[in-house]
C-alpha cells in the first residue's frame, strides 16, 4: 500500500472514529439505565440487558477515543511512519470493529443477507428503544464503512509481521 494511501486511510478512519466517539458520548452522557429499563417496560426482563448493552457502549467509547488518539499521533508526526501506522490500524479493526460487531454483552448481532435487500443488518436480542436503535443503526454504518476499509488489517497485516525476519 501506497504511503499516500496509507495517509488517507488513517485520516478517514481518524474522521470516522472522532464522530463515533461523539455520538456515542453524547448517547451515555443523556440516557441512563434506569430510564432505559422504565421506557421499555418490564424491569426483570431488561435491566440486566439494557447493563451490558450500556456496558458494551461503553467499551466502545474507550477503544474508539484511543483509537483516535493514536491515530492523531500518527497524523502529527513531522516524518509519517508507515508501520506504525499500519500497527494502530489493525489495532482499530481489531479492537473497535471487532467490539461493536461481537458485542461482548450479545445484545444485538449482524445478519449481512439482510444488507443486500437493503434492510437493517443489526437485529436486537430485546426490542430496545427508538434512541437506542438509532444509535446503534447509526454506528453501524461507520463501522460497516471502517471494516470495509480496513478488512486488509484483519488477517493480511499479521501474516506480513510473521513473515517478517526477526532482528537478531
Amino acid at each position: 500500500m501506497s504511503e499516500k494511501h496509507l495517509k488517507q486511510l488513517c485520516e478517514e478512519t481518524c474522521t470516522k472514529l472522532k464522530r463515533v466517539s461523539k455520538e456515542l458520548e453524547r448517547f451515555l452522557n443523556q440516557v441512563t439505565l434506569a430510564g432505559l429499563v422504565k421506557a421499555s417496560g418490564d424491569p426483570e426482563e431488561y435491566e440486566a440487558y439494557y447493563r451490558a448493552f450500556l456496558s458494551d457502549l461503553r467499551h466502545l467509547l474507550v477503544y474508539s477515543e484511543n483509537a483516535y488518539e493514536k491515530l492523531g499521533v500518527v497524523l502529527r508526526r513531522a516524518r509519517f511512519d508507515e508501520a506504525f501506522a499500519e500497527e494502530v490500524l489493525y489495532q482499530v479493526y481489531h479492537t473497535c470493529i471487532n467490539s461493536f460487531f461481537y458485542p461482548k454483552g450479545e445484545v444485538y448481532d449482524e445478519d449481512g443477507r439482510y444488507a443486500y435487500e437493503g434492510k437493517d443488518a443489526i437485529h436486537f436480542r430485546k426490542p430496545v428503544t427508538p434512541e437506542l436503535q438509532k444509535l446503534t443503526l447509526s454506528l453501524y454504518k461507520e463501522f460497516e464503512q471502517m471494516r470495509d476499509d480496513l478488512h486488509y488489517y484483519e488477517t493480511d497485516y499479521l501474516t506480513k509481521k510473521r513473515m517478517e525476519p526477526t532482528a537478531k
